[in-house]
Formats: structure tokens, sequence, C-alpha cells
């Protein structure tokens, strides 16, 4: 009996270490995924003469590109409602959201974009065919440009400091920075989140 007892006990002891490798190695996995940011886009220096992306005379105006679909981008646009009430009226921003062809209506109805849209000086418009995408040069899901009233490029990066967390981050405080002071310390970050461009697979396009 007792050699029973013995041998239960180290099963359990055995179980628990393997428990304890397995959820350790789940936070690292995890950590590596939040931290590990997306291919950096490459967005015109100056703002393209073609885009129909609507803007304000005289105000700098703030460019978002996101996934309707990607859980990453609610932290997003949570930073941009922060940055909106803090620059109060000095600048707008414009949400880009991508809807691949093939999609039908509404396929870019979801609640993030209904989020976006509640952000006083925020619009929100549909990227039919991601042919803004393709103009900005944009890879991920929340990438975010800066661009002065005279269309010349001031930012590019990211708004949150890694994939989908909110808080105080470099992305945020440097379009404050430049569009209050004209001036900040980076003017380019990483951006965390999904790719902008979805398979044809998943859109139901036929290939």
């Amino acid at each position: 009996m007792k050699i029973r007892k013995e041998s239960g006990k180290r099963l359990w002891l055995v179980i628990g270490v393997f428990w304890l490798v397995a959820v350790g190695g789940g936070m690292v996995v995890l950590r590596n995924y939040e931290n590990t940011s997306g291919a950096e886009g490459d967005p015109p220096t100056k703002w393209p003469v073609q885009s129909r992306i609507p803007r304000t005379t005289g105000l700098p105006t703030i460019v978002v590109m996101g996934h309707p679909k990607c859980p990453c981008t609610r932290a997003t646009i949570g930073e941009l409602a922060v940055m909106m009430a803090r620059l109060h009226n000095r600048a707008t921003a414009v949400v880009v959201f991508v809807r691949p062809h093939g999609t039908p209506d509404g396929w870019d109805d979801t609640d993030l974009r209904r989020s976006a849209a509640e952000i006083p000086g925020v619009t929100v418009m549909s990227d039919l065919d991601e042919v803004e995408v393709d103009r900005f040069n944009a890879d991920v899901s929340g990438q975010t440009m800066l661009y002065n009233a005279n269309g010349k490029l001031l930012y590019s990066g990211g708004i949150t400091a890694s994939r989908g967390h909110s808080g105080d981050n470099d992305g945020r405080s440097s379009i404050v920075s430049l569009v209050t002071d004209g001036t900040a310390k980076l003017t380019r970050t990483p951006v965390f989140g999904c790719a902008l461009r979805t398979p044809k697979s998943l859109t139901g396009e036929k290939l």
C-alpha cells in the first residue's frame, strides 16, 4: 500500500511539472506574439494626389489603416480616442477599413468600425479593393500616419506599445507632440496588428 501511495505521489509530481512547463511555455509564446511587430509600411512622403481620403484644409491629417476584423486594432482605436481628445480640434483623423474585392455589403460593418465612428473628429471610410492601402503602402492593421496641412509625412508607425495593449506609448506621444509642438523624438515606430490584406481564400472570392 505504501509503495502505491509513493508511486501516486510521484505521478502527480510529474504531472505537476509538465503542467508548469506547459503553462510557462504558453506564456512565453503569448508574450512573444504580443511583442512581435508586423511588416513596416513605407508610406509616401507626400500625400498621394489620387487618394480619396478626406482632408480638412489647414489642419494635419491622421490616417489609420485598419482591418475591420482584427482584434488587435481595438487597442489602436482606443488610443486614437485618447489622442483626439488631447489634440482637441488641432487635427482631423480618418480610419480607413479595408474591404477586399469579392466581399459582400456589410462585411466591414463591425463593432470595431462603429467604435471608431463614435470618436469626435474622426471620419470612417471603407477601402474597397484595398486601393488606399496600396496608395499608402500599408501592410499591418493599425498603421498610422500623420501628414501636415501641406501633405508632408511627419510620422508613420503604430500607436500601441504591443499587440492589443492600451496605454502610454511612443507612437501616440509622437503624434501629439508633432501636432502641438511641431517636433518629436521619434517619427517612426513599430506597428502591432494583423495583416491588412485578406487572402482570397477567406473573402469568398474565387481563386
